[in-house]
């Protein structure tokens, strides 16, 4: 039900369309944007910036309260979202000066650009070291949604919380903080190089 009132709030795909790219300028009413390309949220999420008006529409990219789910898709089981976010926060950081007027996709509008990048970027360092904490022994990704997520979730927001806790242990993989190993039910577990393998039996 909640993804039918999802697709009944969303319009339909456009039959054809004029690609915007990363650094492209356009305009729009009257005033030039600079197209600022974000991924990890969203494969190509275009943000816009207009230097006249020190003006950042920051879309899902950047917002005042919470951080855009980051998830790992069924497509890519193997990707690193959470690189490609905090690599978009960074380029953002670089080119859009500190006093710049966001205009988020949720929330009030506000100040504090360079502030609020940064506590996101903290935030995911954060997540990050808990689930390097927490594997010390073999963990399932559904293991690490419980040390990330200690509230109840529905069904709705469990498939959020898998995919973001996936795009942490993905991240971290790619990191060589943790390693993936997988037991003899054919189930993923990941471990800290350090930790102590020995509640799994291994077949890899």
């Amino acid at each position: 039900e909640r993804e039918n009132s999802y697709r009944r709030g969303v319009p339909s795909v456009p039959a054809g369309f004029r690609r915007i790219a990363d650094g492209m300028a356009i305009e729009v009413g009257g005033r030039e944007w600079r197209v600022i390309v974000g991924e990890g949220h969203a494969p190509e999420l275009a943000c816009l910036y207009c230097a006249e008006t020190r003006v950042l529409i920051s879309g899902d990219q950047v917002l005042p309260r919470i951080s855009p789910n980051i998830s790992v898709q069924a497509h890519e089981p193997d990707g690193d979202p959470l690189a490609l976010y905090l690599a978009s926060l960074a380029k953002l950081r670089d080119t859009v000066p500190r006093d710049a007027f966001v205009l988020p996709s949720h929330n009030l509008p506000f100040f504090g650009l360079h502030t609020r990048i940064d506590t996101l970027a903290a935030h995911h360092r954060a997540r990050c070291d808990e689930v390097i904490a927490a594997c010390h022994v073999p963990k399932t990704c559904l293991d690490l949604v419980k040390v990330l997520f200690r509230r109840a979730l529905d069904r709705h927001q469990m498939g959020f919380a898998l995919g973001e806790a996936l795009a942490h242990v993905n991240f971290l993989v790619h990191q060589r903080a943790l390693d993936r190993v997988v037991g003899k039910d054919g189930v993923h577990c990941f471990i800290r190089a350090d930790g102590d393998s020995s509640a799994l039996n291994r077949t890899t």
